[in-house]
């Protein structure tokens, strides 16, 4: 797992009601599979590997992760909503929510990568 500490450093400056949800998310992506990559891109942590795959699109009341073209990742991703031309998003309201998505998450990620690396 390929933890940047500009990350680390963006979390230690917020006090976010649901950082614990939001560490455990980030942990899953990157363990999705070890070509992933994070930093801070757009103001918030993003996760990536041959072009951006997520972001973290910071909320008070939910962990909202936004995948910048969830649309065309390969595969059925029930947890992946949006019904726009691209970005899809997944939505969890505490840790319990993300743990129990963690395979989808999982899923996603690694199909992303799968795809990218032809």
């Amino acid at each position: 797992m390929r933890r940047n500490t500009e990350v680390d450093e963006w979390f230690s400056h917020r006090a976010h009601p649901l950082e614990e949800a939001m560490q455990l998310a980030r942990r899953i992506i990157l363990e999705a599979d070890s070509r992933v990559e994070e930093t801070i891109k757009w103001k918030t942590p993003t996760f990536s590997f041959r072009g951006n795959i997520a972001s973290f699109n910071p909320a008070k009341n939910m962990v909202s992760i936004m995948f910048h073209r969830g649309a065309e990742i390969p595969g059925v991703h029930p947890r992946l909503e949006g019904d726009g031309a691209l970005v899809r998003v997944m939505r969890f309201a505490d840790a319990g929510e993300v743990e129990a998505a963690a395979g989808d998450l999982t899923a996603v990620v690694h199909a992303w990568c799968t795809w990218k690396a032809g």
